[in-house]
């Protein structure tokens, strides 16, 4: 869409150079979509683009993975097979090409879309929200005046549409522990549509200490984390009473894509097929299970710009 209000492009990383009337331009999906930060009011009149950063997407090291702000879905996409984690024991990449393929979106969204900016916008469907809350990531903040914060990824989004983020902040990167890509994850997604944006998006972890963690997105205006010590194993009830606590129904997001009282019976019932893959998995859950109405086959994704040409009929019958 045209953004008529905006009267400069400014490339910068600096938050030091910005002003009211001022946005942040990562990939641009949703300012180009909307014209203007979600919750803003004012017009917009200068753009930051920080599309000469410079910034390496993705940082893999003995610590964990570290993504920049504006590393895109594309790349995020390619990386569980890359060599950068090649040979690393890491149960949790497994999750990152069903968060990915949960945007649905065409091609020129895969490719340009960023994580720091589905995370910034703070929609209760982003899935980046979902991929780093339930990898526990914590997100780094550049302020106005040189400094710097952390916060986790799963405090970050406050609301629908809504984060931590002060005037002029920069979300500048997002670190995801070996402690949590090294567990085993489950994976849970239910939209009411064909192809449509998630209405519930559920993430388990079982730690190697044998803690469960389990994430909710998608269903709720923010996510909520629930964790249990390896002692505490919960049973269904037990599962069940803790999701009650912990999620009031007004908590409930509530928009045509799903009505509370449906996403709060999702939520119950993925939390419970969850518990049963990662404490049970000989159990009805089985061994890792994605659900969601993905192009098949889930494996290889429709985005040309990371499924390599299929060479023949066998091998496309294969994948």
């Amino acid at each position: 869409m045209d953004m008529n209000t905006i009267e400069s492009v400014v490339a910068t990383t600096d938050p030091g150079q910005w002003r009211d009337g001022d946005a942040w331009l990562a990939g641009g999906t949703v300012l180009f979509s909307y014209g203007s930060p979600v919750g803003s009011e004012e017009p917009l009149k200068r753009l930051l683009d920080l599309g000469q950063a410079g910034w390496r997407s993705v940082t893999v090291s003995d610590a964990g993975i570290e993504l920049a702000a504006t590393c895109t879905v594309a790349e995020l996409y390619a990386l569980p097979v890359s060599d950068a984690v090649a040979g690393r024991n890491w149960p949790g990449l497994d999750v990152f090409r069903p968060c990915c393929d949960s945007f649905v979106a065409s091609f020129k969204v895969w490719n340009m879309s960023t994580v720091g900016g589905n995370v910034c916008t703070s929609l209760p469907a982003g899935p980046m929200i979902s991929l780093c809350a339930g990898m526990d990531a914590t997100a780094t903040i550049l302020g106005r005046h040189g400094s710097s914060r952390t916060v986790p990824v799963a405090e970050f989004v406050t609301g629908d549409g809504k984060n931590s983020l002060a005037p002029g902040e920069l979300l500048r990167s997002i670190q995801l522990p070996a402690s949590a890509l090294s567990a085993r994850v489950a994976f849970r997604r239910l939209s009411l549509s064909n192809l449509g944006r998630s209405g519930v998006l559920l993430i388990g972890r079982l730690d190697a200490d044998g803690r469960l963690v389990l994430t909710v997105t998608a269903a709720t205006k923010r996510p909520v984390q629930l964790r249990f010590a390896a002692a505490e194993a919960p049973d269904a009830g037990q599962l069940a009473a803790a999701v009650e606590h912990s999620i009031p129904p007004e908590l409930y997001h509530d928009d045509i894509h799903g009505l509370p009282e449906w996403r709060r019976d999702m939520t119950f019932r993925l939390a419970e097929e969850i518990r049963v893959e990662l404490l049970d998995p000989a159990g009805p859950g089985g061994p890792f299970t994605v659900s969601g109405d993905f192009w098949p086959p889930h494996a290889t994704s429709q985005q040309p710009s990371t499924q390599p040409a299929l060479r023949d009929t066998a091998q496309q019958k294969e994948a």
